[in-house]
């Protein structure tokens, strides 16, 4: 009792001193939030996938890849509080965001049953000369985190990059894909024969990288494979 006593106030002054800030939107944040300030937590503009099957981000992929199912957290809007996240994540080095996004979302999916029978993680990997200037590729670290709230474990190696791609911005959706082809390819390890394996990305826009992922991993052997991104952008799913 007297620790706690002793803890809180100087909790207290260190958030004066240090203030925490909600990466959304840069207000303070309030005893037992975290990263993201409630108000932003409800105003995301969520898509309800993980509850659709057949929904708009599955049929989006229809004919171009297989996954057995797809979803994504929130949709991606210009000036909106996930791209300020996401920017946060990737272009100021906040690893807080990533991981926490991935803890929610992964708690979110386990609720729902999207997680059932899904055996491993796979991050979209980042090219190696963009992940040492960047520190980490953003996608694993959503994965470590969805990995801690669900148990579920990486597969760090079953995708790899060879080349690098110019950035997605401004380009149409012929372009992201010859942009993505044959970038990647699957890791020098064999693939755990009939597993389920889920493929994890920050955003899907035109769903190029996903396409490429999918396929590369089906064609490696007889398994399995889902989808799942913080974010996907409207005219991603139309």
């Amino acid at each position: 009792m007297r620790i706690s006593g002793i803890t809180r106030p100087l909790n207290d002054l260190l958030s004066l001193l240090f203030p925490r800030l909600c990466q959304a939107c840069g207000n303070h944040l309030v005893r037992n939030e975290q990263v993201i300030c409630t108000s932003c937590l409800l105003d995301m503009p969520l898509t309800g996938f993980h509850l659709q099957r057949e929904n708009a981000l599955e049929r989006s992929l229809w004919g171009r890849c297989y996954a057995e199912k797809a979803t994504a957290w929130s949709y991606y809007r210009r000036g909106g509080k996930m791209q300020q996240l996401i920017h946060r994540l990737k272009y100021s080095g906040i690893k807080e965001v990533g991981t926490f996004l991935g803890r929610y979302y992964g708690t979110i999916l386990a609720d729902s049953g999207f997680m059932d029978g899904i055996d491993y993680l796979v991050p979209v990997p980042l090219h190696p000369s963009r992940e040492r200037k960047r520190g980490f590729n953003q996608a694993e670290v959503i994965c470590m985190g969805i990995s801690e709230s669900t148990g579920v474990p990486l597969l760090r190696t079953a995708l790899i990059r060879k080349g690098r791609s110019d950035t997605q911005t401004r380009k149409s959706r012929v372009e992201r894909w010859e942009n993505v082809e044959n970038i990647f390819a699957t890791g020098p390890d064999p693939l755990p024969e009939e597993a389920h394996l889920l493929v994890v990305d920050d955003v899907i826009t035109t769903g190029s990288t996903i396409e490429s992922c999918v396929n590369l991993l089906r064609e490696a052997g007889p398994i399995k494979v889902s989808v799942v991104a913080m974010a996907v952008a409207e005219s991603g799913t139309s």
